[in-house]
């Protein structure tokens, strides 16, 4: 009767090991895409930058350069808003996929 328990107290172990893992797998790949989007975001808005400033250079008039400023703004603020809602749904994916091995494991014990 001891081996029983010793041995069903190692599989629980091994049970509770791998749905960690799965786990932190799952929150290992949605960092992993956050930094990717991250990353993407400061190239493109450093690139949005450099081509807003060669933009101001050749504008003529101060209209211009104010008309320039003004759709940069527009621009950049959409993007902005773009990325802050993508990675809005990153984080939740990451929330969501963490939690499946967990769910599963409870639904089982049910």
């Amino acid at each position: 009767m001891t081996t029983t328990t010793f041995e069903d107290f190692q599989k629980y172990g091994r049970e509770n090991m791998d749905l960690a893992l799965k786990s932190f797998g799952s929150v290992s790949k949605g960092f992993q895409a956050i930094a990717v989007e991250v990353a993407d975001y400061s190239k493109k808005s450093f690139e949005d930058n450099s081509a807003l400033v060669e933009k101001l250079a050749g504008a003529k008039t101060l209209d211009k350069a104010i008309e320039v400023q003004s759709a940069f703004v527009k621009t950049s603020y959409e993007t902005y808003l773009a990325r802050m809602t993508k990675l809005g749904e990153l984080y939740a994916d990451i929330a969501k996929e963490s939690y499946k091995p967990v769910e599963t494991a409870l639904s089982k014990a049910k």
